[in-house]
């Protein structure tokens, strides 16, 4: 019983999501810039051209060995923290929900700005896990072994600093999914509370 408690609490989703950035970061040095044009966001690619798989896809996409290498090591971390808690499938969902949500609010500022460039990257999601930490912290009624709403606020003060003084930095992508992240994790905690309630 022991063993199968302990394999239920096994980061697999994010394990699986390192996995998967890498491989494509992998095959993108073999194919030259046919999945970069193919799946980068921008603009004209979505909206024009009405390539929507590009939301999804420029999550999977890096452009360097220091850009993947930092968003996989937060990624599986954190994440792996995060999994633990919500479980598999929650997890995965917010995961997916937080970077689309960055995506979107990214090319809604591209359009704001006329700005036709392209962006890429599992950033977006990442910055969302912050958001459901964020969320966990202050609604979920557990306590969290060493993490704190203040220590959780200064992570998150840091890393959007870090990418406002950065250089070609989608910052858009960032806050998007920092908020998305926040506001589903919001609505699980208080549904888990909700339903706690109701049952006990």
């Amino acid at each position: 019983m022991k063993s199968l408690r302990s394999l239920k609490f096994q980061p697999y989703v994010s394990v699986v999501l390192v996995a998967l950035n890498v491989l494509v970061f992998l095959v993108c040095n073999f194919t030259g810039n046919l999945l970069y044009d193919k799946g980068m966001l921008n603009v004209f690619g979505v909206l024009v051209n009405g390539e929507y798989g590009r939301i999804l896809w420029a999550m999977f996409l890096h452009n360097g060995m220091s850009h993947i290498f930092n968003n996989m090591l937060i990624l599986f971390f954190l994440g792996s923290m995060i999994e633990k808690e919500t479980g598999h499938v929650r997890y995965g969902v917010l995961y997916f929900l937080a970077g689309i949500g960055g995506n979107l609010f990214s090319l809604f500022v591209k359009v704001v700005n006329d700005d036709i460039s392209s962006s890429l990257g599992a950033s977006g999601a990442v910055f969302g896990l912050d958001g459901v930490l964020l969320a966990m912290v202050l609604f979920s009624g557990r306590n969290l072994e060493n993490v704190t709403p203040a220590r959780v606020l200064l992570m998150i003060l840091y890393t959007l600093y870090s990418g406002f003084t950065g250089h070609n930095i989608d910052n858009a992508a960032h806050i998007g999914g920092l908020v998305t992240g926040f506001a589903a994790a919001s609505v699980m905690c208080f549904w888990q509370r909700w339903r706690r309630g109701k049952l006990y």
